[in-house]
């Protein structure tokens, strides 16, 4: 492995693809390419380190290593197992393979994996007369299998977990937003750490506790314990070490404030759990607070929320739209609200056109998340006074 230019792909959520790609090349990431889903770039293995512990929108970062056509299934079997699998693992580590297949000649996912495991058994078996261990929960070495058509990508995974795993979450709400997702919601919104923030409807607290992670310059995964480059047999640990240093030496100070309301008392019991194990007592307030019933108290103030929807969580949704857009415009004047949410027609509701519209997915829901812009006046007085 050519450990200077390392081939990398690192795959984020639909509609965060920009975002990443901005902040691969803020790290340093060479040659990047935006693809659907996820970046593609070069770097050299401390690079690698750097972006697995760092990139906030990074679902899983791959680095290629064997690449094929194959026409059919016994071609797919002979050119794995004549690859040289020693050279990324040893006999005694396990492994796990998850596979993405597009193919009209390899139609299952888990036959081609099952072809693929027998392929590196009976590598190392017919060599060393020794058999690795499968091992889905935690393996030492996982391996991505990309099928498209007849090309064959095998990749390592070096994330290991995948990264919205932070280490921070103790408790889950009833339907918590994705940790990669919130980071993006965030960074889509322009948040920069600069002013104040509030989410209104904090549920388990996902979208405050990475909102302070940007507003300090955490890194992402300054809670994680172990990736999965930790396993390669080129691991440095000395290198990887020294980048961890040099990130947490830049973690600033934050001068403004980060606020969560919620009704619901289990809620705020989850948030608060997660904001002491995210060590952010200091950063985060978290207040029992109806946001129907608020005032804005916050200057400036960027405000960022989940609100719930019915696929999640019963409520009633003109009604609860139509407060939203009613506290929008009589409490929280020359505020800059965004919110996610999949019930198109219930949004509606809210009664203000939204200034900006952007697809994303929680989980499997297609969504829009939305931008309102409140102005005390009109917006003409509003930029008259902004060009002064």
């Amino acid at each position: 492995m050519d450990t200077e230019n390392l081939q990398i792909q690192i795959k984020t959520f639909f509609g965060l693809e920009q975002i990443l790609a901005e902040e691969i090349k803020k790290l340093g990431g060479r040659k990047v390419e935006i693809k659907n889903r996820a970046v593609n770039c070069e770097g050299d293995l401390g690079f690698l380190y750097k972006i697995n512990y760092s990139a906030r929108t990074a679902l899983k970062i791959l680095v290629p290593i064997h690449e094929f056509k194959a026409f059919n299934q016994h071609q797919f079997y002979d050119r794995l197992f004549r690859f040289e699998w020693d050279e990324f693992m040893d006999v005694d580590q396990s492994f796990s393979i998850d596979a993405t297949v597009n193919s009209e000649t390899f139609k299952h996912s888990q036959f081609v994996t099952l072809k693929m495991k027998d392929a590196i058994v009976d590598y190392f078996q017919e060599k060393y007369k020794r058999r690795p261990n499968v091992e889905t929960r935690n393996p030492d070495m996982k391996f991505h299998l990309h099928i498209d058509r007849e090309l064959v990508m095998i990749s390592l995974d070096s994330s290991g977990d995948p990264l919205f795993k932070r280490g921070y979450r103790r408790e889950q709400g009833e339907a918590p937003i994705n940790e990669v997702l919130a980071s993006g919601m965030l960074q889509l919104a322009g948040w920069d750490g600069k002013g104040n923030f509030l989410d209104p409807m904090c549920g388990s607290g996902t979208l405050l506790i990475e909102a302070a992670m940007i507003a300090m310059d955490l890194p992402a995964q300054i809670f994680r314990k172990r990736f999965g480059f930790q396993n390669w047999k080129n691991y440095d640990a000395e290198l990887f070490s020294k980048i961890k240093e040099f990130r947490i030496n830049r973690v600033r100070q934050f001068e403004g404030k980060i606020v969560g309301y919620d009704i619901d008392a289990r809620m705020l019991n989850a948030a608060r759990m997660n904001v002491e194990a995210a060590e952010m007592e200091d950063v985060i307030e978290i207040k029992k607070q109806n946001f129907f019933d608020s005032k804005k108290e916050l200057f400036p103030l960027l405000m960022v929320f989940n609100p719930p929807y019915d696929e999640r969580i019963a409520i009633n949704d003109d009604d609860f739209y139509k407060k939203i857009g009613d506290t929008f415009k009589t409490n929280y004047p020359n505020t800059l609200a965004w919110l996610i949410s999949s019930d198109l027609e219930a949004v509606k509701k809210i009664g203000l056109r939204p200034s900006r519209k952007i697809k994303l997915f929680n989980g499997k829901l297609e969504t829009r998340f939305l931008q309102y812009e409140m102005y005390e006046g009109t917006k003409k007085v509003h930029k008259l006074e902004d060009n002064k």
